[in-house]
């Protein structure tokens, strides 16, 4: 059974499209740093969104030339399902967020459940501001906010199914070099 699965992964890695080079996924990564300095000053508190934010926010935070603090949260609505579900919540952050300036760093904005779910708890506790950072914003009409965007966005994708560089697919490939699409079949 596991070398069927492995067999599978493989298959779909070597079907998928690439979409962004890890080159491309990298120079996107230090012009979201670049931008990201205009808050060098409001004592940052970098909230990383597990799992999918792990990779991106590894890359990026070494990349800001000022003092932050870092701490997660883990909540999702996927697991290893494609589909979203309810907001599910692991962790919440062990640095007290009252008035501070917050920045979640996640992997993807799709619909933006999770991300906003996050935004308003982060609020809830007392967060002096929230700015979102993803690495890819999915292109589509169903976000659950249609009127928000991420303050800071690195790649937009089209509407299909994507992994690598912290996005997975059913639990795997999160350490895809780059970005890359399922390919769709007729």
């Amino acid at each position: 059974m596991a070398s069927s699965i492995l067999e599978q992964m493989q298959s779909i890695f070597k079907e998928a499209d690439c979409l962004y080079s890890q080159e491309e996924v990298t120079a996107a990564i230090h012009k979201m740093a670049d931008q990201l300095t205009e808050l060098a000053d409001a004592r940052p508190i970098f909230l990383v969104v597990m799992n999918g934010g792990l990779i991106f926010a590894g890359q990026l935070l070494p990349c800001l030339p000022f003092p932050l603090q870092v701490d997660y949260v883990h909540a999702s609505r996927y697991g290893t399902a494609t589909r979203g579900q309810q907001l599910r919540w692991i962790q919440t952050p062990r640095i007290p967020l009252r008035e501070r300036a917050v920045v979640l760093v996640d992997d993807i904005y799709d619909e933006g459940a999770t991300l906003l779910g996050v935004m308003e708890y982060c609020l809830a506790q007392g967060a002096r501001s929230v700015k979102t950072c993803v690495l890819v914003e999915k292109i589509h009409d169903r976000k659950a906010r249609p009127d928000y965007r991420p303050d800071y966005c690195g790649l937009a994708v089209p509407d299909r199914f994507v992994f690598g560089y912290g996005l997975d697919y059913q639990g795997y490939w999160r350490n895809a070099p780059g970005i890359y699409a399922i390919t769709e079949r007729p």
